[in-house]
């Protein structure tokens, strides 16, 4: 991850070197190199997931100068990327935050059994009356036919098989290690928020979108408060690109690793101007 940003970008180079300094020549080598299976462990992959994120972001700076954003939002973790470019931390207290919340998250996740099923198509009060029959809860609002349902793992298999007696085109086991934005991360969201308690959030200097309530966040105690309710809480990413499509914005660049959230922009507004900024060959615009 991010390897060629290093590489080839000194404004990205600047926040990889600061990550190194942070976390360690360790944690550099995993984001460059691997394995997958250190570089996806969840109190890894947070940490390198904002690195990479925040690097593009300052890639894109460096090098478009006259593009400036109006609006930042973010899927799940994502959202810590939109709070350090509001300017709600700083990007050397965004890393310590993401580093302690996939830490505590992967805790939560060793002291529960619970997975996550994407669920492709199908009607969404058929998802309503699995998560009333076996207990399980939504956890991502990713896109139009497409909702990830989490919980306990026996529930989670519950949910399966009534599942495929509905009119759902796919359902998909996600490979995760928990149940995450559930009410089996409260450990980990209750730990958080001891925390956070300390440190200082700035109110944010552009707008930003919430995953817990797809609306503006309007104070430093608010992006606060809502991180933390976001771990147990669904991602309305959905209701996030709609918020920002109503506020004017047409131009949407995903910044980090993959192409997941342009595919998901796209099937939410297909007018949508979508751009995915991960390795340095996508900066040529």
């Amino acid at each position: 991850m991010g390897k060629s940003l290093y590489d080839e970008n000194h404004a990205a180079s600047l926040i990889f070197e600061l990550a190194r300094k942070i976390l360690g020549e360790s944690f550099l080598n995993t984001l460059f190199c691997g394995p997958e299976e250190d570089l996806t462990a969840t109190n890894c992959c947070q940490s390198a997931l904002f690195v990479h994120s925040y690097a593009a972001v300052e890639a894109m700076r460096s090098l478009y100068p006259e593009k400036r954003a109006e609006v930042a939002f973010g899927l799940s973790l994502g959202e810590l990327s939109a709070l350090c470019i509001a300017e709600v931390f700083d990007f050397e207290t965004g890393l310590k935050i993401a580093h302690a919340r996939g830490s505590l998250m992967q805790k939560a996740c060793e002291n529960t059994r619970g997975t996550m099923v994407s669920l492709i198509g199908g009607m969404f009060d058929d998802i309503l009356e699995i998560c009333d029959k076996t207990g399980v809860e939504i956890a991502n609002m990713n896109c139009p036919g497409q909702i990830v349902i989490s919980g306990e793992y026996d529930s989670m298999q519950s949910a399966i098989e009534i599942a495929k007696k509905m009119s759902f085109k796919r359902i998909f086991p996600l490979k995760v290690a928990g149940a995450y934005h559930s009410r089996l991360m409260a450990e980990a969201s209750a730990s958080f928020e001891k925390f956070l308690r300390d440190i200082e959030f700035n109110d944010p200097k552009m707008k930003v979108i919430s995953n817990v309530t797809a609306d503006f966040v309007k104070t430093g105690e608010d992006a606060k408060r809502l991180l933390v309710k976001q771990i147990v809480s669904p991602v309305l990413f959905d209701k996030c690109c709609e918020r920002a499509i109503r506020s004017g914005v047409r131009n949407f660049f995903e910044c980090g690793a993959g192409k997941v959230l342009s595919g998901l922009m796209k099937r939410i507004n297909s007018d949508a101007n979508v751009v995915s900024l991960d390795n340095i060959a996508d900066f040529n615009l």
